[in-house]
């Protein structure tokens, strides 16, 4: 059997049927979604599971106080201070926890 490939740039067209498909499932209430198939997570599974690890949380623009020595000592670091910073208040979190 021969492996078939494709990229984003090499998918064959939608056929109309599959167009007509698509719609019609975007159209389903979720109520109607048939989940029978799908077997049930077992509290050992949920324990087991992580987030990805190329997960990125959503970042929101805020506007900060700081003091001025704390912002210098940041920016001294070069490019990426905020990116510092949100670590090292992740980190302060997580440790929290």
């Amino acid at each position: 059997m021969k492996k078939v490939e494709h990229t984003l740039d090499t998918l064959p067209p939608l056929t109309e049927a599959q167009k007509a498909d698509l719609k019609r499932l975007a159209a389903l209430p979720d109520a109607e979604i048939d989940t029978s198939d799908i077997p049930e997570l077992t509290d050992a599974q949920l324990a087991e599971m992580k987030r990805p690890e190329h997960f990125r949380p959503v970042k929101k623009q805020i506007t900060a106080r700081l003091d001025a020595d704390v912002l210098a000592w940041l920016k001294a670091g070069g490019k990426g201070y905020q990116s510092r910073m949100n670590a090292i208040l992740r980190q302060a979190m997580l440790s929290r926890k």
